[in-house]
């Protein structure tokens, strides 16, 4: 798994050192965030880190709920999302590519949820993550 990008910094990340440490993947990036905010509210974003070496992450909610979270990293982003069990069923039932189906297989389960990871490089990825978004949002 890739490293987050802002390990060890103090505060966020600025868009430029943000656009700096995605590179290529910088316009992935902001097409998935927009895609989210126009297509279903998914509007407030919210920057964290529990620890400087975990770095930064990007938490996107609808109102209150979270719905995703986005780590930057060198040239790529990893997408992180909670989902409950009806969720997941759902997920499992979808056409989703194999790759995605692995990873919905081996994510490991927490009280609140299955954490499902995946590591995004380039726009191919975002289909997927909007159809998980949309299972996290009906579910």
């Amino acid at each position: 798994m890739e490293a987050n990008a802002f390990i060890g910094k103090a505060k966020k990340p600025t868009e430029e050192e943000l656009a700096a440490a995605l590179w290529l993947a910088k316009a992935v990036w902001d097409r998935f965030i927009t895609g989210l905010a126009e297509e279903y509210g998914v509007d407030v974003q919210e920057w964290s880190s529990y620890s400087k070496k975990a770095g930064w992450s990007l938490r996107l909610k609808r109102k209150k709920r979270t719905i995703v979270w986005l780590a930057p990293c060198r040239g790529c982003f990893r997408v992180a999302f909670i989902l409950g069990d009806k969720a997941m069923k759902v997920a499992r039932e979808c056409a989703l590519p194999p790759r995605v189906m692995k990873i919905l297989e081996e994510a490991s389960k927490y009280p609140e949820g299955t954490g499902v990871r995946i590591t995004v490089k380039g726009a191919k990825d975002i289909a997927v993550l909007k159809k998980l978004a949309e299972i996290k949002l009906a579910n």
